[in-house]
């Protein structure tokens, strides 16, 4: 396994996002916030996007992060993904000194599950945070099972415990078992507007009426207004704190 980032390798940055692609739905790809932030987060921080290739060369994991300013305090989160997108890019331009690691995304290719390969790349971007002086690593988790239950608000979801203690989630117990500590939700963490139509597009469903809808790998229900031509998912998160330098824990 050899660990790369992916700006020193242009030509794999398609392979990269076919891995990263399948693991979310359309709808995700679709949030306004990303779309302004994104190539100045490939700008400014590069070092904290990371691939893991397999002996052949090929791309069977990715992960990245942002450095962003936190105090350490719940009060200080920011609201979740867009919000850690805008203070990282914002601070960064604005000369405001990060503290912080906040991971934003990792992926395995669907071929190589099960193999603890996002927990490597967890334990490489953590490692390089705390190379750059970084001292906290948190992260807005997408929890994997979290789609199943829409209707349940995340902080009780983040309360569902199996009889070892652990999550009944399989991406907080990969979390928690690196030392992570939940946090609490994070309540906007992304924001996802659109036409009844491109939501149509996006779902493959019909929306033939005002409604709050339950739509599949949406972890939160989406609210559909016909007289308004408008569709809205507000998707909650949660926050969770590695705990200490990968060598400590």
């Amino acid at each position: 396994m050899k660990i790369v980032t992916r700006v020193d390798h242009p030509e794999l940055q398609e392979e990269a996002a076919t891995v990263f692609r399948e693991r979310w739905p359309e709808f995700i790809f679709h949030d306004d916030v990303p779309k302004k932030y994104l190539a100045r987060v490939e700008e400014h921080f590069s070092f904290f996007d990371v691939m893991a290739l397999d002996d052949d060369g090929a791309v069977v994991a990715g992960g990245w992060g942002v450095p962003l300013a936190w105090d350490g305090t719940v009060a200080d989160l920011p609201s979740g993904y867009d919000g850690a997108l805008v203070r990282a890019v914002e601070g960064h331009e604005g000369g405001r000194e990060a503290t912080t690691l906040s991971f934003m995304a990792a992926a395995v290719g669907s071929a190589h599950d099960k193999r603890g390969l996002a927990a490597v790349v967890l334990r490489e971007l953590t490692r390089r945070a705390y190379s750059k002086g970084l001292v906290h690593v948190i992260a807005p988790l997408r929890p994997t099972w979290k789609h199943r239950y829409p209707t349940v608000p995340m902080s009780e979801y983040a309360s569902w415990t199996r009889a070892d203690g652990l999550s009944i989630d399989p991406w907080i117990r990969t979390h928690q078992r690196m030392g992570a500590r939940i946090l609490g939700p994070a309540t906007e963490s992304m924001v996802i507007a659109g036409t009844v139509a491109e939501w149509e597009s996006w779902t493959g469903m019909v929306f033939p009426v005002t409604y709050d809808y339950v739509v599949p790998d949406a972890l939160n229900l989406v609210r559909v207004d016909v007289g308004q031509d408008r569709g809205v998912y507000v998707e909650e998160n949660l926050w969770v704190q590695h705990m200490g330098p990968p060598e400590v824990r």
